[in-house]
């Protein structure tokens, strides 16, 4: 029998050899809810009464067998078998604090794994009779009003305007010692209460950097700031150098994946607190980090004085692991002593979602062209509208020389490139140059311009990680065939969104546009209907690229 089963084993036996009558009888069980915890009962032995119809996705249960106190009490009696998810007379036994509990699916309950925890539970079955014998049970819980369930709905859900994906990675080197280190728990504490976390809001875990870097607890862990506050508690300093280059490229590899709890389209960040100076090196971390489209923030504390600098490896560490370096994402402390004034300025940071640049989403990983129709038949007020059409939807993505790219070209018989997808990286620049693009007038060969869209724009930037979007806006029939030119431009990965305006035939349009048809081509009879198709094609673009990273 392996040494790491022995515990359990013989926890198994006592209980076993518990005497069922033992302290139970004419015991009153408490009525408690799906997501009482084992935490809620302070009691050695207890027992209780579980409702019926609790939803199993929603329990938080940590650990087989011997379950962390922070796990619901319900959840462990369905995941280990003594009851239903019909609900019934539950027995609840605590047990110290224990290392690594483990995961293990049963009973249609996934539980998670947790590093560390102060207190344990077990559970078996209640006395079968206890249900009926009682009566009317005594419940643990204050009676709720109207408000006060708005209230806990509102706490549950977090704050909305700040989704993100945040993990911290805390300082447990022999450079920070245990007194630091506690101060800066109890800072990373504040951040995370400020910041309103909950299951619409942000989510957080905890990466420990010392010798060899530990994950203390993933984002899917915990869902409440409350319970979030109590495993910050409950991290013990580990010791050793400070490798936090090491500690950064693991995050960035092993802590956002779906299975720990990241979820799609939300911005992935690193918030890294380095008191004095990394002992490894951090640039190639944070080159990492990028790659898997996470952003870094560093938190540096005490930064070196003079006399130590000839023991850093590099002195512009912060400025090469952070996503830019634009002074956004660093931040500095200058002791862990009276941060309280601090905590506000970051939390303001990181709800910033705007200028989380080195996220991976449809808003900053799109290059987007634009085929203008400047035929005769558009007119030249006409054309201004579909200027501030294309323009109402390149403003809305982040252009950057590390993010989404815009360009436009322009169509009769002839064509012409108005800019390229390298011309311009600032929003700025990009929404400039398209007020000036000047109207050309001619006659209408949409498929030659799909064609040269195609070869000189897309061409260039074939190698390039972001999805490729052609926005085709006309106004007429082509004189030459659309079909085969917007073909070859889907073979090439380009979807495409047709917008007609007037005469152009709904044939045309979705002969170009991508599939499904219905959701990629757009008709509006005057030019004034531009306006609230951008939305329409904005979201299209999104859906679009969500769909192609999944």
């Amino acid at each position: 029998m392996s040494a790491a089963w022995i515990p359990v084993f013989f926890l198994g036996v006592c209980l076993l050899l518990l005497p069922e009558s033992a302290g139970s009888e004419g015991a009153v069980p408490i009525a408690i809810t799906c997501f009482t915890r084992g935490l809620d009962i302070r009691k050695e032995k207890a027992d209780v009464l579980c409702p019926g119809g609790c939803a199993l996705e929603e329990f938080s249960v940590f650990g087989n067998i011997v379950y962390a106190s922070v796990s619901s009490i319900c959840g462990a009696a369905v995941h280990r078998g003594v009851i239903s998810n019909s609900g019934g007379p539950v027995r609840i036994y605590s047990l110290p604090g224990r290392e690594n509990y483990s995961s293990v699916a049963a009973n249609g309950i996934q539980s998670q794994t947790l590093s560390r925890w102060s207190a344990s539970f077990t559970v078996t079955k209640g006395k079968s009779g206890t249900q009926e014998a009682t009566g009317q049970a005594v419940s643990t819980a204050h009676p709720s009003t109207g408000k006060r369930l708005k209230k806990t709905s509102e706490k549950k859900t977090g704050n909305k305007d700040c989704k993100a994906d945040i993990a911290f990675l805390i300082d447990g080197s022999f450079n920070i010692g245990q007194r630091r280190f506690n101060l800066q728990k109890n800072f990373v504490g504040k951040v995370a209460l400020m910041l309103g976390i909950g299951t619409e809001g942000p989510h957080v875990g905890l990466v420990q950097a010392s010798e060899h870097p530990k994950i203390e607890f993933y984002l899917k862990n915990f869902t409440s700031a409350k319970d979030v506050l109590f495993a910050i508690k409950e991290v013990g300093f580990r010791g050793g150098n400070s490798n936090t280059g090491k500690a950064l490229k693991h995050t960035a590899q092993k802590f956002f994946t779906a299975d720990t709890g990241v979820r799609k389209g939300i911005p992935k960040v690193v918030v890294v607190f380095i008191d004095g100076w990394p002992s490894d090196d951090i640039e190639e971390a944070g080159i990492v980090a990028r790659e898997f489209g996470v952003n870094v923030f560093i938190v540096s504390v005490a930064k070196p004085i003079p006399e130590e600098l000839g023991m850093v490896q590099d002195v512009a560490f912060v400025d090469k692991a952070v996503c830019r370096n634009n002074g956004f994402f660093s931040y500095h402390m200058p002791n862990w002593f009276g941060t309280t004034k601090y905590v506000k300025p970051l939390v303001q940071k990181l709800c910033t979602h705007e200028q989380m640049m080195c996220s991976k989403t449809c808003y900053n990983s799109v290059n987007i062209a634009f085929l203008i129709d400047g035929s005769s038949s558009v007119g030249d007020s006409n054309f201004r509208l579909m200027l501030e059409f294309v323009s109402n939807i390149a403003k809305t993505f982040e252009i950057s020389d590390i993010g989404a790219k815009i360009a436009a070209v322009q169509f009769t018989y002839d064509q012409r490139t108005e800019f390229s997808f390298t011309d311009y990286s600032t929003k700025e620049n990009v929404l400039a140059v398209i007020r000036n693009i000047r109207y050309m007038s001619g006659g209408t060969a949409t498929g030659d311009a799909i064609s040269f869209t195609v070869r000189n724009v897309f061409g260039p930037v074939r190698d390039s990680p972001n999805k490729n979007f052609l926005v085709i806006v006309t106004d007429g029939q082509s004189y030459d065939d659309v079909r085969g030119p917007a073909a070859a431009a889907h073979d090439a990965g380009i979807t495409i969104f047709s917008v007609g305006v007037a005469w152009a035939p709904l044939d045309d349009l979705k002969d170009m546009a991508s599939k499904p048809k219905e959701s990629h081509a757009f008709f509006t009879r005057e030019f004034t209907g531009l306006e609230p198709i951008v939305s329409d094609v904005i979201r299209g673009i999104c859906r679009d690229f969500l769909e192609s990273q999944q």
